[in-house]
């Protein structure tokens, strides 16, 4: 079954320039879908558009149907109802998506709470039960604590459970592991790749990085200057690329690997 179809989605800012052009693709139920490009490339701009969260002075056009609501001109109401419940969204920097100022817990409680209609101790019992199914040490010293208070990656973690809290049919993960040291990098790929097989979620994963997009995805799409240059199975994209950008991409990955190794082997 279809459960995100993009058609023709054209991002435009208030001066008419075009930063997403007339990009198309579905992703199914289970699937996993990787957005491949530079920055700049209109990778994140999709995923907001597909959320309904374009900055202001940003329109859309087209149509984006994400479990059978037409997100492209669709009130704040109808967006709210299916952000969370159909998609959630996982960024990159999570000190940017929590808020400073509110203990760990409570922010996912709020969506928890929403969801499940749960109050007083059994809420607080299921805070803790995400926080340990997101492999948090000491959950409730977590819960207890400001986003400052705990680690980059630990962040990550608590940003993916509030995303999971709501049993989304979409994860939607915008350079997730990007910010992080190249050990939790793989730590929370990890983690996110069993969590999503576990739950039978769809994923659309935004990334830069095609090993990591290799690693997490079944199929890609390659964006330059907000168009799509290539699609198919993200092995195919990587090992085998067709258009010249694409390869540009794979070159310059097998390149920084090269003198990553010569470099470590010294």
């Amino acid at each position: 079954m279809t459960l995100l179809d993009v058609r023709g989605l054209t991002v435009r800012t208030a001066d008419g320039r075009t930063l997403v052009d007339d990009l198309s693709f579905t992703v199914g139920s289970g699937e996993r879908l990787g957005l491949i490009g530079e920055s700049g490339s209109g990778k994140s701009l999709t995923t907001l558009a597909i959320l309904g969260l374009l900055p202001t002075g940003m329109t859309a056009s087209g149509s984006v149907e994400l479990a059978g609501t037409q997100i492209v001109g669709a009130p704040e109401k109808r967006l709210t109802a299916v952000r969370g419940r159909d998609a959630a969204v996982v960024f990159q920097e999570p000190l940017t998506a929590l808020d400073p100022l509110m203990r760990v817990g409570r922010q996912i409680a709020g969506p928890l709470a929403r969801r499940t209609g749960l109050r007083g101790p059994a809420l607080r019992s299921a805070v803790l039960d995400g926080l340990e199914q997101v492999r948090l040490p000491d959950p409730e010293r977590v819960a207890r604590a400001f986003p400052h208070e705990i680690s980059g990656g630990q962040r990550q973690r608590v940003a993916l459970a509030m995303a999971l809290a709501c049993a989304p049919a979409l994860l939607i993960a915008d350079e997730p592991t990007t910010a992080l040291d190249v050990s939790v990098q793989a730590e929370i790929l990890t983690l996110l790749d069993t969590l999503v097989a576990e739950r039978e979620m769809a994923v659309l994963f935004v990334s830069h990085d095609l090993a990591v997009v290799a690693r997490v995805t079944d199929r890609a799409l390659v964006l330059k200057d907000g168009r799509c240059v290539e699609e198919g199975p993200v092995l195919d994209v990587v090992g085998a690329p067709r258009a010249p950008y694409t390869k540009t991409l794979v070159d310059g990955a097998r390149t920084l690997q090269a003198a990553l190794d010569l470099r470590s082997s010294r």
